[in-house]
């Protein structure tokens, strides 16, 4: 099993310890009920994206502070419910691996799932902090009068809009990005994800235009997701077409290995702008009726720690492109 396990990894440099030893693993039987039943990856993403959406109307409630024992529940099962969606969204990727099932749709599902998931269950906080807000007010020293609801309420959605496009979108972007990087220089080309924004333009150029509307619109999104990944890493675009320059297609093995050597410790860090860390503390902020704080935690401090991942892994790749003139 072990080795059937592995095979079915992305790999395990690109996995921190939860998913490593306890997410893939249950990932991976899931994988096989899902390959018995001949279901494919693709409804396994979309599935996941039912779960996670669907946990919004459970996170709108308040916790115990607010709703007692009832709250208390519906916030723990709405939980589990995007726990579930998470282990889906992992499951679909071994899957793919697993029955060799792997396309180009499967990869802009899998980017899709976690904004699909977010959007809804942000828009649930903003709704919740209208309705139960005595916390947050009482904390501030502020009047609970129905004007400073609506004006803190339209404040809350600001904050829940940065938190979720510059925030949790263009982190979980950024760390996608840099996995896939990762795996291009210890596996090659054939065996990552790492597209880019011209490739993707052209494959989107070429696709019909009559009779192939929702897939020249997921195609679209792609292209504007691997734009957005470019921007944020032009050192990294720097080094990749210094390689080419210099090497084609065949970059030396000891230039992989110095690049693996110089991005294992950032993807360390990157990995806590992922699911596993930044959903922990999602869940704690609810339990503890505040979930307002966590659009202020994603903004401040995955902020910086997303600025400080960017910045090192930008850093190594300059001193590689500079070393290759």
């Amino acid at each position: 099993m072990n080795e059937k396990y592995k095979q079915t990894l992305k790999s395990t440099e690109t996995e921190d310890w939860l998913d490593l030893h306890v997410v893939r693993p249950l990932c991976y039987y899931c994988a096989r009920v899902f390959a018995f039943l001949h279901i494919h990856p693709n409804t396994v993403t979309i599935l996941s994206m039912f779960f996670g959406a669907g946990s919004c109307f459970l996170f709108a409630h308040g916790c115990w502070y607010y709703e007692g024992a009832a709250g208390l529940t519906a916030n723990i099962i709405a939980i589990l419910l995007l726990v579930v969606a998470d282990i889906l969204d992992c499951t679909d990727g071994q899957l793919a691996r697993m029955t060799g099932q792997k396309s180009r749709m499967g990869r802009i599902l899998d980017g899709m799932a976690g904004f699909v998931w977010f959007t809804p269950i942000y828009s649930s906080f903003v709704w919740r902090f209208y309705h139960h807000h005595s916390i947050e007010f009482g904390f501030l020293g502020i009047a609970d009068t129905p004007q400073n609801t609506i004006i803190f309420t339209i404040l809350v959605l600001v904050l829940g809009t940065i938190s979720g496009f510059a925030g949790m979108a263009a982190q979980s972007r950024l760390a996608d990005y840099y996995i896939q990087v990762h795996l291009f220089f210890q596996k090659g080309a054939d065996n990552s994800e790492l597209d880019n924004s011209a490739r993707q333009q052209e494959l989107y150029d070429q696709l019909p235009k009559e009779g192939h509307l929702v897939e020249r619109w997921f195609q679209k999104s792609y292209v504007g997701y691997t734009k957005k990944q470019e921007a944020a890493t032009p050192m990294f675009q720097q080094l990749m077409a210094r390689l080419r320059e210099k090497y084609g297609n065949n970059i030396p093995q000891e230039v992989r290995d110095e690049f693996r050597r110089r991005s294992l410790p950032v993807l360390k860090w990157s990995g806590l702008l992922t699911f596993n860390f930044r959903s922990a503390w999602m869940f704690l902020f609810c339990l503890l009726d505040i979930p307002v704080a966590n659009f202020i935690f994603e903004i401040v401090f995955m902020g910086l720690l997303a600025y400080y991942v960017n910045h090192r892994h930008e850093n190594f790749c300059r001193e590689m492109a500079s070393q290759l003139k």
